[in-house]
Parts: C-alpha cells; structure tokens; sequence
C-alpha cells in the first residue's frame, strides 16, 4: 500500500480512447480532493500519464471534441505519451515503482515507471472465436447479417448463414457497418437479437437490425463539466455533466432499485405463481404471494418447526423379526446425518446422509461443485470419512445437447468436489423438470466418537470455518444489489470443503459440531443447544 511519504504517486492510464481519457480525467479529480483533504500539495504528490500507442487521442470522435479533450488533461497536468503501445507491466516489489514496458513508434522501446497502472483498451476478439469454424472479419470478430446471422465461409468465399447461430454485442461486427466496440451499440442490438431468436425458434419473418451511425456521447472534463460528442459536434458545458449524471444513474436504477418491490403487489404475485402453488390451494398461493423470489438454495429447504411437527406425526416404525441394522443416530434425534451400524457381530456404524436443492447459479458447473460440497458437509461435522454417493439430478426440459450438455457440466463440478473428498461417485437417477436441481445421498465410515450436535459443554468456544451471509448475499443478487465480488466471494467460500476444518477441529478436542445451511446461524446453533439439553450459549454479534 502506498504512503504519502512516498511522493510522488504514479498513476498510469493505458488506453487512448474515450474510456481512457475520462478515467484518466476522473481520477486525476479524485486524487487531488484526496490528497487536499490530507493537507498535500495534489502538483508535488501525484503524477498522471496517459500512454496510447496512436499518433493522436480519440480517433473515433470529432476534431472538435479531441482539442476540447486534449485541453482537459493539459490543464489537470495529465501527461499524454502517443505513440506509446504498452507490451506489459512488471509489478513493483519491496516498496519499489512497477514499470510499463512499451514499444514506440518511431523505434525502440522505454520503461514508465508506476504505482498504480490501469488498463482501459479498445475490444479485441477472443481467440476461440477464429478456431469456430465460423467466418470473422480481419480483427477476429464474428461476421453477421443484419439478421444477427454467424455463418460459415464457403469454397467460393460466400457465407452459408442457414447455421441458425446468432451474435451481438463485442464479439460481431454486422458486414458493410463497421463500427467501433461500444456498449451503445451492444445496448441498441439486444432487443433485435430477441426477436430474431423467438422469430428462429417460430418460424417467423427476422428483424434487420443496423447499429446506429451516430449517437451521443458524454464525456467528463475532470471539472464537473462534460463534452458533447455526436457526429461533427462539439460542446463542453457544466450542465452536460448533470445530464450524463441523471442517465447513468436512470440506467442503473432499472437494474436495482427501479425493480418492482416484491411485497408491494400480493395480487400480482399471486397471479404470477407457479402452476403446482396455483393446484396446492389458497394457502399456497398466500404465501407464494408474500415471497415470490423463493430460494433454491440450502434455504430452500421447509422450515424447521414445520419438519419437526411432521416428522413427530409420523407413527413408529414397526418391531422387525429380523433385526439387520442397529440405529444410532435416527429421526427421533435428528442430526446432520443418520448413523446405522451394520454387522452381526462388529458392528460397524456407517453415516447416511442426503441433501437436495435447486441450482441457484447460472453455471452448472458451480452449482455442482457447491450441491456436493454441501451434501459431503454433513460427514465432515459429524467426522465421517464419505466414501460413496448417489446423485438425484434434475435436468430442466430441452433438446438431447442441452440436456446432455447441463447434465454432464453439473456432474463433472460435483466430481470435483466428491474426487478431492475420496468419495466415489457409484450410481444415481436422473429425471427432467422446470430447472436445474441435484441431490446426493452420500454414506461414510463413522470414526469412534463420531460427532453430533449433543455435547456442549460449559466453557466451551464457539468456533466458526467459513463466514456468514451466504443467504443475504444471493437474496441481495436477486435484486440486483450484490457486488460481483460478493457474490465470488461466497461461491468461492461454498466451493471450499469444510472437510479440512472439520478434521483439524477433532484433532483439537472438537465435542459438538454441525454445519451452517439453511436453517441460518441462530436456527443451527439452536438445534446445537436442544442437542445438548437445552444449554444456553452467549454470542457476541462483534466476534461472528
């Protein structure tokens, strides 16, 4: 981390376009408020440059708009190297300045010293895309129609665009209308690309779609004023910042507090239920209505009072005359497993465990690998070594690839999980049904004084292996209100066997543990209390 008394902070912008020059302009602005704040001269404290491997700056855009632009950074004293093409960025060690290697096009090449390097460069085409099999153009980007069409060259240099393969966005370019790789352009084919599809998917009449010649451009002048960018014209004005301010704000309001509340429509909510709540009644349908977004995580599970009173409903199980299992651990003391020993004469206890729930994740490689991780969590609390499982998977409806394909994503991240575990996947059943789910009854060798969730003593610690707020984190991503880096985060934790923390608390004279899923903190720590005669624990909220 850099210090003050480390002057002068070196803050390079690579990249020439609009995006560079505005991110160079906007944290020029913010260093300086910061460092004025700390009582340092902004002039003797940081220096900014911005490195383009062009002969000019935003090439893209008018005369006009370049000399307002070039007279911003000259007057924030940002300095603008052109000819510059950085090759790469060797990091700074030990206090010492990083370096950006760049090759100049007059010749040869120079080292720019920095504290803080950001990248800030034109769209490139990704690799995989030339190796398709699909056309591209010179760059590398997919050629399409004005249908949003891919296709394939021929032998006498036509596209066969009967592929039915679509593209928008950065990744196309639309023949005859080169355009440069902005989110505008992306933003205004998204639409089209909609409709092409359902037209694909119907046998209906395409939509031709031509990105837009000219479209209005805001960019900050680092004084609280903006520049006006639209074909030939140019203007810079304070009051141009107050409406770039009001559209990116109005734009990213759709995405998060512009959705509809979810409580404040019963009815439409109601209306908009599934056809199983509609069929399950009135009482259904209410509580459909009061919590439309439902979990399909671990939360998804039924609550616990409502399994208590369900289970305590169900009536003995019958004397057997052959007796082939000993139950130690059963439903009439629920714990994270059921514990059976097996043997006529060395019993040998043995933990059944299973878990289920929906895919809560666009990516079924993840969510396999998290599903499994949480049905092998309740071997490791209970100190089991898993040995064997069998997957329950449920594979929404759809063509033989796409099933085949989610199918074999989601297990191939479940065997990740299960592989590193030492748990052999033996069988399974599969079925289809309106989205992804998986489930996985796994059994494991219980070790002499295996644990449960009975045994707190008086004293004890209350130990924590991964943090909270998993639950908040998803809920919050449904509505748009979770960062990416929340959301990596928590995935990144629920991809992280607990098996590791598990054995070092046994070694550690571990007495009672459970795992922390769907019940939340308060509802397993509860059930930790019950488990050992209704003890009371004391939990400091500043410590969890």
């Amino acid at each position: 981390s850099w210090e003050v008394s480390r002057a002068p902070y070196d803050v390079i912008v690579v990249g020439g376009g609009a995006g560079g020059v505005e991110l160079a302009l906007a944290m020029v602005a913010r260093l300086k408020n910061e460092l004025s704040t700390l009582g340092k001269d902004p002039a003797a404290f940081l220096r900014v440059t911005l490195a383009t491997r062009g002969p000019e700056l935003l090439r893209s855009h008018a005369v006009g708009v370049r000399r307002l632009l070039a007279a911003a950074l000259e007057r924030n004293g940002v300095r603008v190297l052109l000819g510059h093409e950085a090759k790469g960025a060797i990091d700074g060690t030990d206090g010492t300045k990083g370096a950006l290697d760049c090759a100049l096009a007059r010749g040869g090449s120079t080292t720019i010293p920095f504290d803080e390097c950001v990248w800030c460069t034109q769209a490139a085409a990704a690799g995989w895309l030339g190796g398709s099999g699909l056309a591209v153009d010179a760059q590398g980007f997919l050629r399409i129609d004005e249908y949003q069409r891919c296709g394939r060259l021929t032998s006498n240099g036509d596209v066969d665009r009967s592929l039915r393969v679509y593209a928008a966005g950065d990744c196309a370019s639309v023949d005859g209308h080169p355009r440069p790789k902005a989110g505008v352009f992306a933003v205004m084919a998204g639409m089209a690309l909609y409709q092409n599809l359902v037209a694909d998917l119907e046998g209906g009449a395409p939509t031709a779609h031509w990105p837009q010649e000219a479209f209005l451009g805001l960019l900050g002048d680092g004084r609280g004023g903006a520049v006006a960018s639209r074909g030939n014209l140019a203007l810079e004005a304070p009051w141009l910042w107050d409406l770039k301010d009001w559209i990116d704000r109005k734009w990213m309001w759709q995405y998060s507090g512009g959705l509809p509340p979810l409580e404040d429509d019963v009815e439409e909510n109601a209306s908009n239920a599934p056809a199983a709540a509609k069929r399950a009644g009135k009482a259904a349908l209410e509580a459909f209505a009061k919590a439309p977004m439902r979990c399909g995580g671990c939360g998804a599970k039924v609550g616990a009072s409502v399994l208590s009173r369900a289970l305590a409903s169900l009536p003995k199980p019958p004397s057997l005359a052959e007796k082939r299992c000993d139950v130690l651990v059963g439903i009439d003391a629920p714990d994270d497993g059921a514990v059976v020993a097996y043997g006529e004469t060395a019993k040998v206890p043995v933990v059944h465990t299973v878990d289920f729930f929906r895919s809560f994740v666009s990516d079924p490689f993840v969510f396999g690998r998290v599903a499994a991780n949480h049905a092998l969590s309740d071997c490791d609390a209970m100190g089991a070594a898993p040995a064997t499982a069998l997957a329950l998977c449920v594979v929404p409806y759809g063509g033989g690839r796409q099933v085949e394909d989610a199918l074999a994503q989601m297990m191939a991240g479940a065997r990740v999980a299960l592989d590193a575990a030492g748990c052999q996947l033996v069988g399974g059943h599969t079925c289809e049904g309106a989205e992804l789910g998986l489930g996985l009854a796994v059994n494991g060798a219980a070790p002499p004084g295996y644990l449960t969730k009975g045994g707190l003593q008086e004293g004890d610690a209350l130990v924590l292996t991964k943090p909270l707020g998993t639950g908040a984190v998803f809920a919050g991503d449904m509505r748009a209100l979770a960062t990416a880096r929340d959301v990596r985060g928590a995935l990144e934790g629920m991809c992280r066997s607990n098996g590791p923390a598990a054995a070092v608390l046994r070694e550690h004279g571990c007495v009672a543990c459970t795992d922390v899923t769907g019940f939340g903190f308060l509802g397993h720590l509860a059930e930790l209390c019950r488990a050992s005669g209704g003890c009371r624990v004391s939990v400091e909220l500043s410590n969890v």
